[in-house]
């Protein structure tokens, strides 16, 4: 049994589903699979040379990528229940279909999640182009200083603020002014992190996991912000930096968010 399941949802994406593949190819860390669950065409997936090329690379270095198709869509929480149920790791890694990773991402993430015995740790995603925007005000953070403790954070305490650090490339900037490198990860204080997030699978799943799918339309966002925050409540959850995961910044694939999970149901 691999140590981490690496969970990725995808529709209609090959192009940037294969350079997110790549990037897994070439972790430091290599005791993992790969569940993929598509909601799109499953010949677009099947017959992109590029995207069936990356992944006869993950495997060729000795890792099983398996894609199961999970129609009809029924949303995002449905979509990650769908994933979470399919991993048996102790571990798994909620990775977005647009997402490169630096080599040392799955390795951090694991030993911060270790030493800390806490639900979740996450990389904030990056926007490249937006190197050159510095935001001072947007860039305020709090290290964990000791083991990081369960929090109660809803979208009206003032620990929601804490988002606008994951704003652009304002984490970039941090890393950068502290001085972090990939050898001496840190833990931070989050309201959320979207995009990379790995999980103790069993305190997820004790804190319900996405089962709260039922309870939404099928139209929503704001899915993986629920989850952590009722994981958050039970274990603890952080970000670590230095974050080495880049968002591709392809054009969204879900377009109605008028449905926020953690405002319409209760954290």
């Amino acid at each position: 049994m691999p140590k981490v399941d690496v969970l990725i949802p995808t529709f209609n994406r090959p192009e940037a589903l294969a350079a997110t593949i790549t990037s897994l190819a070439y972790q430091t860390f290599q005791d993992f699979d790969v569940i993929i669950s598509n909601q799109g065409d499953h010949l677009e997936l099947t017959n992109d040379a590029t995207l069936q090329t990356a992944a006869r690379l993950l495997e060729q270095r000795g890792r099983t990528i398996t894609l199961l198709d999970n129609l009809p869509a029924k949303g995002m929480a449905h979509q990650r229940q769908f994933l979470l149920g399919h991993a048996t790791a102790p571990y798994c890694l909620f990775l977005d279909d647009d997402i490169l990773l630096e080599p040392y991402v799955l390795r951090n993430l694991l030993q911060v999640l270790q030493e800390q015995q806490c639900g979740f740790t996450g990389n904030a995603v990056i926007g490249l182009s937006h190197k050159n925007d510095k935001r001072p005000k947007e860039q305020v953070i709090e290290f964990w200083n000791g083991r990081v403790q369960p929090e109660s954070i809803t979208p009206d305490s003032p620990e929601w603020q804490r988002h606008k650090l994951h704003n652009a490339a304002n984490t970039l900037h941090v890393q950068e002014q502290h001085d972090i490198d990939p050898e001496h990860p840190r833990p931070y204080k989050i309201a959320w992190v979207g995009g990379c997030v790995m999980y103790d699978r069993e305190k997820l799943l004790d804190s319900g996991g996405f089962s709260f799918w039922t309870e939404l339309p099928a139209a929503h966002v704001g899915e993986d912000v629920l989850a952590e925050l009722r994981v958050m409540q039970k274990y603890g959850g952080c970000g670590v930096l230095p974050s080495g995961a880049y968002h591709q910044q392809v054009k969204t694939t879900i377009t109605d968010r008028e449905v926020d999970a953690p405002k319409w149901l209760k954290p």
